[in-house]
Parts: structure tokens; C-alpha cells; sequence
């Protein structure tokens, strides 16, 4: 089977920043300082396992989070007309122009002590911790992220034949139905992609609970960055168990989303 020109500098790409990776991870992950075959680095990153089932934990709810304030956010963008659509979008990607550490900074900025908000609150007699607790981390992850629930759902929403939600109404369908029956299979692809997006990277992501969370929000990122600069064997088989993590997670979701188009 001979390969067509215009796909080798794509599979040349795919070698060298994915494939190669996954097989050095994979090496690492079975082998001891010295280069030997051994399960110690594996043992190793089972002791973390508190560590990496409340990452998927927090990953989970900011994913459910984002889901809950992205759906109606995207149906009501994409009853708007274009030009209102277009401005829509600009706002809710212009914050993703901006340096990720730098918004992460701007809410350690708006949830300190004597903040924005803490002040604000004062004044009404209301005294909270706003940081370095879990609600902290689940917020900078719903906002850092949320872009990537809303973009995909936005997307295909946009794309529904609204005559079909006409057509369910004259029939005399109420809105909950109609939201049931006709918009929630149709945006299915949408909420796949959307919910892939986002917790992907909130599974694995580190900084946001260094700067917001507290000593008990540690998050498996966090632990696989700290741990590989001195014991590479040990971070690498912890980012192998949450790579294969993930991808079962990934399968299962595909599959529901194949049963949706199906049935």
C-alpha cells in the first residue's frame, strides 16, 4: 500500500509527537533507574490512587457543570440571528486569547482575602473562603474550560433544521418535549464532542489547583508534573494509568453516542 504525498508530513507529525511519546511513557512505565523490565514504578503510582479518583472526580463535576450552563447558553446562540451569533462567539472565545496562567492569576486576584469579591460580600455581612478550597478549583475549571463545552453544542445546534421544531410544535408538542424529542437527540454529536473536550484536560490538567485548591485538592496533574522531574519511571506509569483512564472513558462515551444515532 503505497501513501499518498500530501499524508506523509502528517503521519510524520503523528510519529513524532504521538506515537513516540506514547512508547517512551510506555517504556518508563515498565522499567526501574536502571533500565531494567519492572512493576515497581506501576506499584508506585497505585499508591496515588486517592489523588487520581478525586481528579476524575472534580473532573466529572466541572464537566457536568459546564454541560448544565453551555446547553441553553448554545440553543439560545443559535436561535439568534447571524450577526448576533458572530458577536456571541467573539465574547466567549475572547477570553481564551489571553495567556491560560495569566486568567487563572486573575481569579487567585478575584477570590484573595480582601478581594473584589470577598469585599463585596463584606459589605452585605456575608465572610467566606473563597480560595484554596475545592469549589475554587471546580470554578476555575468551569471557566477555563466552559469555551469548549459551549463551541461544539453551538455548532451543531446551529446546524438543526428549526422546521422540525416547528413542525413539533404544531403538532402540539410543549417546549419540554420538544427539547426532549426533537433538539437533544439531534444535538447528541455536540454534547459528545463538548463533554470529550472538557474532560480531557480537566482529568489531567495541573496549575488550576496549585493556585486556587488547598493542600487537599491536589489534582493528578499536579502529582505527574511534580513527580516526573525527579522519578520519571513513577510519573510516567501515573500518566499511563490515567492515559488508559481516559480512553476507556472515551469508548464508552462513542458507544452511547452510537446507541443515540441508532436509535
Amino acid at each position: 500500500m503505497r501513501l499518498k504525498r500530501p499524508s506523509i508530513p502528517y503521519i510524520i507529525w503523528m510519529v513524532v509527537f504521538t506515537l513516540i511519546p506514547i512508547v517512551l511513557i510506555l517504556f518508563y512505565a515498565f522499567t526501574n533507574r536502571s533500565g531494567s523490565f519492572s512493576f515497581e514504578p506501576m506499584a508506585k503510582a497505585f499508591g496515588y490512587s486517592n489523588i487520581f479518583l478525586r481528579s476524575l472526580w472534580i473532573a466529572l463535576i466541572s464537566t457536568a457543570i459546564c454541560f448544565v450552563l453551555a446547553y441553553p447558553l448554545a440553543y439560545i446562540m443559535s436561535r439568534q440571528k447571524r450577526s448576533i451569533q458572530n458577536l456571541l462567539t467573539m465574547l466567549i472565545m475572547i477570553p481564551m486569547w489571553m495567556n491560560f496562567i495569566l486568567r487563572i492569576y486573575a481569579w487567585v486576584i478575584l477570590l484573595e482575602s480582601g478581594g473584589p469579591i470577598d469585599t463585596a460580600l463584606s459589605t452585605f455581612g456575608i465572610h467566606l473562603t473563597l480560595n484554596n478550597n475545592r469549589g475554587a478549583v471546580i470554578l476555575g475549571m468551569v471557566y477555563e474550560y466552559l469555551p469548549f463545552m459551549v463551541l461544539p453544542l453551538y455548532t451543531v445546534m446551529s446546524k438543526i433544521d428549526f422546521r422540525l421544531i416547528e413542525a413539533a410544535e404544531d403538532l402540539g408538542a410543549n417546549k419540554l418535549s420538544v427539547l426532549r424529542k426533537v433538539v437533544f437527540p439531534l444535538s447528541v454529536p455536540g454534547i459528545i464532542s463538548g463533554v470529550t473536550m472538557v474532560f480531557v484536560p480537566t482529568a489531567s490538567t495541573f496549575l488550576v489547583s496549585t493556585y486556587l485548591g488547598g493542600i487537599d485538592d491536589t489534582m493528578i496533574g499536579d502529582v505527574i508534573e511534580q513527580i516526573f522531574q525527579s522519578d520519571r519511571n513513577t510519573g510516567s506509569a501515573i500518566a499511563l494509568i490515567l492515559m488508559v483512564t481516559i480512553l476507556i472513558f472515551l469508548i464508552v462515551l462513542n458507544l452511547f453516542g452510537d446507541e443515540e444515532a441508532i436509535s
